[in-house]
């Protein structure tokens, strides 16, 4: 599945709990967010299911973040997808357009905010406005207390997206033979660790199987060309026949045929004409 394109997520300001997304945890989420060390997850209404096939199963990745100052002067958060095939199909059909960024202010040991997850949702940022307000005002009574992934946490603004894929770079001719060489190079990986003399062979291995790969193609080459070659020669070979049958056609068409010719009459013994058959 293609990643998204980046697209808006958050601004500094408002958050669900009466608090206000600073500009500086913006800042620091940009610095600190990496999936390896903690994924965002995409969370349909940031309900967290306990089964894959739940409504409310995981509905992607966030990969990366970045952000950018607004025309207002105010800082706004931006995000790149690693979407799945449902969350696309939602988004086409105009189904959970609005998202709310997931911040815990003091992330783990770092004393910094991070970006632990993203919600869809179909509340739009009007009627996200009164639900801000409603749950600032109920305290820990908030319906939104349940959906947090830690107490700390607060929960943006819906900001509307429209889910653009990135472009998939097309299939070439060389695409064979690169899935060839990274595969075998994807299995060596494996065996990182082992022994320099181990490394070495596996090195030379692989450099065998490129070599082999590399002959294999310009092996493929020769024989196309020489298909290509014997066809032309029974093409020229068939019209050259074809030529000489009709130069023979209009020879024999020229010669008297021997079906106009009359046979001598038959005489019997006595020299009298016996039959003119």
């Amino acid at each position: 599945m293609a990643k998204s394109k980046f697209f808006r997520v958050a601004t500094e300001g408002a958050t669900t709990d009466g608090r206000v997304i600073q500009r500086s945890w913006i800042e620091q989420i940009v610095k600190n967010f990496s999936p390896v060390k903690y994924g965002a997850r995409i969370w349909m209404e940031h309900m967290r299911g306990m089964y894959p096939d739940s409504i409310f199963k995981a509905y992607g990745d966030v990969v990366a973040v970045k952000s950018e100052q607004d025309a207002d002067g105010k800082l706004a958060l931006f995000a790149q997808l690693d979407p799945t095939p449902e969350l696309v199909a939602m988004s086409k059909a105009r189904q959970k357009i609005y998202t709310s960024i997931e911040v815990t202010p003091k992330f783990a040991d770092t004393g910094e905010a991070y970006l632990t997850g993203l919600g869809v949702t179909d509340t739009p940022a009007s009627l996200g406005t009164e639900m801000l307000a409603f749950s600032a005002a109920q305290g820990d009574k908030s319906p939104l207390k349940a959906r947090k992934s830690h107490p700390d946490a607060v929960f943006s603004e819906a900001v509307e997206f429209k889910l653009e894929l990135e472009d998939e770079p097309g299939p070439t001719g060389d695409d064979a033979l690169a899935k060839f060489k990274a595969g075998f190079g994807a299995m060596l990986d494996k065996f990182k660790g082992k022994t320099s003399t181990d490394n070495a062979m596996f090195s030379e291995v692989l450099k065998g199987f490129e070599t082999f790969g590399d002959q294999v193609t310009a092996a493929m080459d020769a024989q196309a060309k020489k298909f290509a070659a014997d066809l032309q020669a029974l093409r020229d070979e068939a019209k050259t026949t074809a030529e000489a049958l009709t130069a023979l056609k209009t020879d024999l068409s020229k010669q008297p045929g021997t079906h106009s010719q009359q046979r001598p009459p038959a005489t019997g013994g006595n020299g009298k004409q016996l039959t003119d058959c």
